[in-house]
């Protein structure tokens, strides 16, 4: 009995000697550090400044002993910033919408584990694994930001294995709407920002693993108390507003990463057997789109054009009522239309994804599924018309500002790009160009040649309701444009991209009014210069962004087919489709991919499947 007494009284200190220990060890190693400081600066004058590099490093070196009240300050500070960052980090979402205070008061497996590791590690591979550890936590915390902004933006998940060009994308974006000095500064800054993440939270990880060593049995009592809590929350399924007590969301996040990357990599394969495999592969040209020779067929593509813009409350009034003044003025042209609902491939961006999936018949919503199809032989849709030889193809692409060597797949005999149009006025944001002046670029350089002995079939991709819908054009008259130099005054009057993307209800607004801006330039274009012989084709690539169309808002987006002639119209009959240019809630919804082997059966194509 007294020997197990006294064992307890060496191993277990009461709370004063714990105390008094800690008090000695501080005033040991502050003295410590105040008699090197003090040796290093002997002869100096009181208060001066120590000479050398070795002396002024001791000096600072003991500056705690010099100011034992802030040396304290700083230490608390820097063991709970140590501990919110940790924390904070297991317990972060990667959804906005379950950014929640009481996702952080819950007790987090992994920390637990995590402790118990630490504690049974001699000092060297602790330090190690702790720095690691905190890197890791830095790393899955960046993954989480590009998690929520991607679900807000593009409607998926960030894929760690195809994604990151698409930040690229995101720089020129940024660059295009406020000015490449922003641009320059949010890429340095963002750099900064992840390596001072990633350092802080190795700091972090390492201070709490030193805190564990100062008192090794207090701490492992603690870890082994805490796992009991969290295994009984566990097992009893106990829950805080909603959330469970025991947390063990990190390992979940990265069981889900690396699922994802499996199924990205098994999925590259896959899609490769996909598209080499083509219902209309080996069709004779003689049997592509019998029933539209001779005709003008125009496939546009309007920029985020979806189903928001059409059925939001907020939007819709505006939206509904251009699309009914464009109905009817087409058809006081001698115009009729049909149309539907598409659902995309992709939402809130990668518009090349929506195009591809339409004209390629396949599911395209990866970039690696995009760069599969882009090198494969599969037969676009408007590949179909220039393997005819019955017609001469062209793309009407402001959008694009450098090579595009995706002009050989989609089967385009001549390109113009956001160069190669004359255009002399200002950019609109992303935007090179207004719709009005490229659809009038089109008829000058292509639609109204009289010297052409072929019909045309075009492609073309409207780009003034990209976001971030400011400044948007306004319509001027068809006479007026000549260079582009007319819109200088709308442009300096319009709203500032800025502002736009910080309100999420200017947004709202201001995205309506692109939609309204883009359908009225098109369809006042079609009056003005289209014949018996045209038949346009005109569709949405997805739908706005999140913060825009709404967290829990469809993938459809509108898809309409005019025409003079009746028996254009008369081919797609048993499609449903509504009357006009508004498609009806409930007229039939497709998915993307099924548009191109649906268009070429209608006008007569006869499938002759191709394995590849």
């Amino acid at each position: 009995m007294a020997s197990e007494a006294a064992e307890a009284e060496a191993g277990e200190p009461t709370e004063v000697t714990e105390v008094t220990e800690v008090t000695e060890t501080t005033a040991t190693t502050d003295a410590t550090d105040a008699t090197d400081a003090t040796d290093a600066t002997d002869a100096q004058p009181t208060g001066a400044q120590p000479r050398g590099f070795r002396a002024r490093v001791s000096y600072w070196r003991g500056w705690r002993g010099r100011h034992p009240r802030a040396a304290r300050v700083v230490w608390w500070v820097a063991t709970v910033v140590s501990l919110v960052l940790v924390f904070g980090a297991l317990s972060l979402p990667n959804r906005l919408f379950a950014l929640h205070p009481s996702r952080f008061v819950r007790l987090p497996g992994e920390a637990i584990i995590g402790a118990a590791v630490l504690l049974a590690l001699p000092r060297r591979p602790r330090v190690a694994l702790a720095a690691l550890a905190g890197a890791a936590l830095g790393a899955l915390t960046i993954l989480n930001v590009l998690d929520m902004q991607f679900v807000e933006y593009l409607g998926r998940d960030f894929d760690l294995v195809l994604d990151w060009i698409l930040l690229d994308d995101a720089q020129s974006y940024v660059a295009d709407s406020m000015g490449g000095t922003v641009a320059l500064a949010a890429s340095i800054g963002l750099v900064v920002l992840v390596v001072l993440l990633l350092a802080v939270m190795a700091l972090a990880t390492v201070r709490l693993s030193g805190l564990l060593m100062r008192d090794t049995r207090r701490a492992t009592r603690g870890t082994l108390i805490a796992g009991t809590v969290w295994i009984t929350c566990s097992v009893l399924g106990l829950q805080y507003a909603g959330q469970p007590v025991a947390s063990d969301s990190v390992v979940h996040s990265l069981a889900s990463e690396a699922r994802r990357v499996r199924e990205t990599l098994r999925d590259e394969a896959e899609f490769g057997k996909v598209a080499r495999s083509d219902t209309f592969g080996a069709t004779p040209a003689a049997q592509l789109v019998p029933d539209l020779r001779g005709k003008d067929v125009i496939f546009t593509f309007i920029e985020s054009y979806g189903r928001s813009a059409i059925e939001d409350p907020g939007m819709a009034p505006g939206v509904d009522a251009t699309l009914d003044a464009s109905t009817a003025a087409l058809a006081k042209a001698g115009f009729s239309a049909k149309s539907g609902w598409l659902t995309s491939a992709t939402y809130g961006g990668s518009s090349w994804l929506g195009h591809s999936t339409t004209l390629s018949g396949l599911w395209v919503d990866t970039q690696q599924r995009y760069r599969t199809v882009m090198a494969s032989d599969h037969l676009s849709l408007t590949k179909a018309f220039q393997k005819t030889g019955a017609w001469d193809t062209v793309g009407i692409m402001p959008g694009v500002q450098k090579g595009w060597p995706e002009q050989k797949f989609y089967g385009l005999d001549k390109v113009y790009n956001a160069f190669q149009m004359g255009y002399q006025g200002p950019k609109f944001s992303w935007s090179t160009m207004p719709d009005q002046y490229a659809l009038e670029a089109f008829q000058r350089l292509e639609h109204g040649r009289t010297d052409r002995d072929k019909p045309l079939m075009s492609e073309i991709i409207l780009t003034s309701s990209h976001q971030p819908w400011a400044p948007i054009p306004k319509m001027v008259g068809w006479d007026e444009l000549g260079d582009g130099s007319v819109f200088e005054g709308i442009e300096a009057d319009g709203e500032k991209a800025s502002d736009v993307i910080a309100d999420s209800d200017r947004s709202k607004r201001e995205y309506g009014r692109s939609v309204q801006y883009s359908v009225t330039a098109l369809t006042q274009w079609l009056e003005r210069y289209g014949t018996e012989d045209t038949v346009l084709v005109f569709l949405g690539d997805h739908q706005p962004i999140s913060r825009v169309s709404g967290n829990n808002a469809s993938r459809d987006v509108p898809v309409s087919i005019v025409a003079k002639d009746p028996k254009v119209l008369d081919k797609i009959a048993a499609w449903d489709w509504t009357d006009g240019l508004k498609p009806a809630h409930d007229a039939p919804v497709w998915k993307m991919s099924s548009f191109r082997d649906r268009f070429l059966k209608a006008y007569g194509s006869t499938p002759h499947p191709s394995t590849g």
